[in-house]
């Protein structure tokens, strides 16, 4: 077992957590779901999927998501559609880990998650090599975190 693994499924890349639920080998590449528990305060850089659409469906917690200058709060039972080439980001806010379920059409971005977790990259001390890899799953980071 590898460190960046927490089980057989799962991997572990910045106190996140993420699942592939849904593999696009299942689906023709058309689609993949993964579940992603994120801690309190967490959240990535602003960053544009140039070949994804992304939709998040929130489970548990509150996610604060931006999207292209709005601000849209985003709980439990609701979900937010974010179309390929819009800039974006999202944070973990209260007092509870939010986990939710990351849909992505098509599929195939999840192994940038999978890349991070094995190379055990951070942020921002990593930025360059993670900028490389994200270029490979057609993500470019455009802005930082939200505050």
């Amino acid at each position: 077992m590898h460190d960046h693994l927490v089980d057989d499924a799962t991997l572990e890349w910045q106190g996140v957590r993420y699942k592939t639920i849904l593999d696009p080998a299942e689906t023709g590449g058309a689609m993949s779901i993964v579940d992603s528990l994120s801690p309190v305060g967490s959240g990535p850089p602003r960053h544009i999927h140039h070949a994804e659409d992304e939709v998040f469906v929130i489970l548990t917690g509150v996610c604060k998501v931006w999207v292209e200058g709005v601000e849209t709060r985003v709980g439990p039972g609701e979900s937010i559609f974010i179309p390929r080439g819009k800039e974006h980001t999202f944070k973990v806010i209260g007092d509870e880990s939010s986990r939710h379920l990351v849909i992505l059409t098509p599929g195939g971005f999840e192994g940038f998650f999978h890349a991070m977790a094995t190379a055990r990259y951070k942020i921002p001390e990593y930025m360059p090599d993670i900028e490389a890899v994200a270029a490979k799953y057609n993500l470019s980071f455009t802005g930082p975190p939200l505050d």
